[in-house]
């Protein structure tokens, strides 16, 4: 049986003890519910008295125009289209706990990342950074072991993935069309990849 998000919590604040900073990574395909889960933990962690804070990671996506100058728009979102070295840059300094870190935020909306778009205090104890290749074990995304003090991997099922990621696309007005490229071409292809190249986790949900 899976934990409930109420002992993941508790089970964080226990290994947290007194330490400042404490880094939390929910890592998994897209679609799979990362971004919603930690939200959630976040405000369980302040119901409990504790300052929490999130840190996507899909605010570290190339621009537009670099993935188009790279070959790679239609394929954004697979681990090479991201700033991973200002993502390890910026975990790195979040996790150093001494200052007031400026990160940025990707708006789904608009398919771009704003820089400096939300603030990383020294006062928030618990930071959540949730993203796609976080347990990733592959290229410079391995770089990121040992950086997390806890870890959350979700894996559901494919079909639920695909059913989700045609919900999200569908969404955003895209026609069925350009729906079944970012799903097909894109999306469960990577998220393929995430599920196949994983370092363990403290705790894997594989949720229906």
């Amino acid at each position: 049986m899976s934990p409930a998000l109420g002992e993941i919590a508790d089970e964080i604040i226990g290994r947290a003890s007194d330490a400042r900073r404490f880094l939390i990574a929910i890592a998994g395909p897209p679609g799979s519910g990362k971004s919603t889960m930690a939200d959630a933990l976040a405000a369980l962690l302040r119901d409990c008295g504790e300052s929490a804070e999130v840190l996507p990671m899909d605010g570290f996506h190339m621009d537009n125009a670099v993935l188009v100058e790279k070959g790679l728009l239609a394929r954004k979102g697979v681990p090479e289209s991201f700033d991973v070295r200002a993502f390890l840059d910026i975990i790195k300094a979040v996790r150093a706990a001494n200052e007031e870190v400026l990160v940025p935020v990707f708006d789904r909306s608009r398919e771009l990342a704003i820089a400096s778009a939300r603030i990383v205090s020294p006062e928030h104890r618990f930071i959540i950074v949730e993203g796609n290749y976080l347990l990733f074990s592959l290229g410079k995304w391995a770089e990121l072991e040992g950086v997390f003090d806890y870890s959350v991997m979700l894996a559901p099922p494919i079909e639920v993935l695909e059913e989700r990621l045609w919900a999200r696309w569908r969404g955003y007005k895209l026609s069925e069309d350009e729906a079944s490229a970012k799903v097909y071409g894109n999306d469960l292809p990577n998220g393929r990849l995430i599920l196949a190249n994983r370092r363990p986790a403290d705790v894997t949900l594989e949720i229906a």
